[in-house]
């Protein structure tokens, strides 16, 4: 039904099922064979996509091909009808996902004789909307891409320009940093992908809104685009800048932008605040009588939160949400300190409001009689019972309550886990299913990976993956999703400005489970092309097995129960 945000493929003559699941600006394609294990000579899946209105299907392309003579490799992208997808699920990202209507997917089985001759299966089809907005008018889930060490991006822009052409090389510069890569506002909006689109289009109706009222809290801010906004805005916006730290040196971004804010909106709107610890919130919003909306979640308004790390943002939309958000900017406006804001009912569980959504927000610090980490952890650790996906920057730099959740529930053979976050020292850490945590080290990250990749750039340094959600049981009635700037930590929760949702919904619960697999499958295959490059060995598809001691490559989806959830859950 046209809507639907997982819809399957009803072709009974086809081998396998299908099923998709609706990302933002993205899906997730899940396959699943529908009886016993697949023939040995089934090599992987083509998978083709036409867009709203269109009359032609395009071929998805792989990195990988099937090895030439001698073990050579294609250099190119192929198609996947001649080179496919190993995997039992894919997260592809459309090229104009912002259409509105629905996108058809069409999934064939691909199979491969002795003398490398390719043959295909009965395809599956299933059609899906991938619209811009999560819930028209009322919720919108938006990220940025935060792949700059890609090979989408090398593809795209790093052949025209080198990264320091598109983003600063430091902070405090970026009020004043010019692009000059001759591809900067297709790369910018490429690498910024929806969310800093979101971002930047409330503050477009606020400036187009004579009478708008405009709150912002930020942690950093140094992105020229969002501080000019600001000034343009003069005496209708009110704005408070984290000091904390570096941030409150005379030289740095945020003071920069507090002193030009400060020139057109006058002194007494433009505020300076750490709260306990610091000011983390990275929250806009607007009232007006015909602007209205509120910015809440992980992205900082700054050239890394919105072109280098993986970031997410929410939109409200309503008269609930502004008068809740209003409320939170207010009470921190008059209670820069936790035990003054932590009193307040701002930093309880709220209701935002939304008809037909069931999501609460409560603004940190907390007093210790309201505070939310120990519920958290108790919500994961006790009431999961299919599956939790996370996304936590800084989990492992932050032992608590929350890292015991998670590790209770990755012992627990039942449930199903993925997670990422950052290391104590460089690099992330990649938790599987299987309940290990694997390091991808920083070399990993960025520079040189094995054929027939090229080389990725090493710009942007520093936190890739920014992200603070936790998606528990997205397949059940019971899905919901913590998000917001709160980092999951005792410091987070009783000392930081932070912003905190629970939306138990699972529209949104999926769309966060497809950005978290497409960040889990990014940062696996890291592990993938660091093992690679350490044994010396090329990457490429794997042929049916033709010898004693050959296995088939999708042999350990059917032999590791790990593998074997992860190909049942999702299709």
């Amino acid at each position: 039904m046209a809507g639907d945000f997982q819809v399957s493929g009803t072709n009974a003559a086809a081998l396998f099922t299908l099923k998709i699941h609706r990302g933002d600006g993205m899906a997730l394609v899940a396959m699943n064979w529908k009886k016993g294990k697949p023939p040995a000579n089934f090599v992987g899946f083509a998978i083709e996509y036409k867009e709203p209105g269109g009359t032609q299907f395009f071929a998805l392309k792989n990195r990988l091909c099937f090895p030439g003579p001698g073990g050579a490799i294609n250099p190119n992208q192929l198609s996947t009808r001649l080179s496919p997808i190993q995997k039992f699920r894919w997260v592809h990202f459309p090229r104009n996902a912002q259409l509105s209507g629905e996108f058809v997917y069409r999934v064939t089985p691909v199979f491969m004789n002795d003398a490398d001759e390719l043959s295909y299966g009965d395809f599956q089809e299933a059609s899906i909307e991938l619209r811009r907005e999560t819930y028209p008018g009322k919720l919108n889930v938006t990220f940025t891409r935060g792949f700059v060490s890609s090979q989408a991006f090398v593809d795209q822009y790093e052949s025209k320009g080198d990264i320091s052409t598109l983003l600063p090389d430091n902070a405090d510069a970026g009020l004043t940093f010019k692009p000059t890569h001759p591809l900067a506002d297709e790369a910018l909006a490429w690498m910024g992908f929806e969310a800093r689109q979101a971002i930047l289009d409330l503050l477009d109706e606020a400036i187009a809104d004579p009478k708008a009222q405009v709150r912002v809290v930020a942690y950093d801010l140094n992105e020229p685009e969002v501080v000019t906004r600001l000034e343009k805005l003069g005496a209708k916006v009110k704005l408070i800048i984290d000091d904390d730290g570096s941030h409150g040196r005379k030289g740095s971004a945020e003071t920069q932008s507090q002193t030009r804010v400060a020139a057109s909106a006058g002194t007494a709107n433009v505020k300076r605040q750490h709260m306990g610890q610091l000011q983390h919130n990275k929250t806009i919003v607007v009232d007006g009588p015909k602007a209205r909306g509120v910015v809440c979640g992980s992205t900082n308004f700054s050239w890394r939160g919105f072109f280098v790390q993986s970031n997410n943002a929410m939109v409200l939309r309503g008269k609930k949400p502004v008068k809740l958000f209003l409320d939170a900017f207010n009470n921190y406006w008059n209670h820069g300190d936790p035990a003054g804001f932590g009193g307040t009912p701002s930093a309880m569980w709220t209701s935002v409001g939304l008809t037909g959504i069931d999501a609460n927000v409560a603004f940190s610090p907390h007093a210790q009689k309201n505070a939310a980490l120990a519920s958290i952890a108790d919500d994961i650790g006790r009431k999961t019972t299919s599956s939790l996906l996370y996304s936590l920057a800084f989990l492992y730099q932050t032992p608590g309550p929350i890292l015991d959740a998670i590790k209770k529930v990755t012992a627990n053979a039942k449930i199903f886990v993925y997670g990422i976050s950052d290391r104590k020292v460089g690099g992330l850490d990649v938790q599987k299913p299987d309940g290990n945590v694997a390091p991808v080290s920083p070399a990993a990250l960025t520079g040189n990976v094995p054929e027939p990749f090229k080389s990725e750039p090493t710009g942007g340094s520093g936190v890739r993956m920014h992200h603070k959600f936790v998606v528990i049981d997205f397949d059940k009635p019971t899905a919901r999703v913590y998000l917001g700037s709160y980092d999951f930590s005792a410091a987070a929760d009783t000392k930081n400005g932070e912003n905190l949702l629970l939306v138990r919904d699972r529209r949104v619960a999926v769309a966060y489970m497809v950005e978290a697999l497409r960040m889990f499958d990014h940062y696996h295959f890291r592990l993938v092309q660091q093992d690679a490059k350490e044994k010396k060995r090329e990457l490429a598809l794997s042929k049916p097995p033709r010898k004693s001691g050959d296995v088939a490559w999708w042999a350990e989806d059917y032999s590791d129960p790990h593998k074997i959830r992860d190909r049942e859950l999702f299709a």
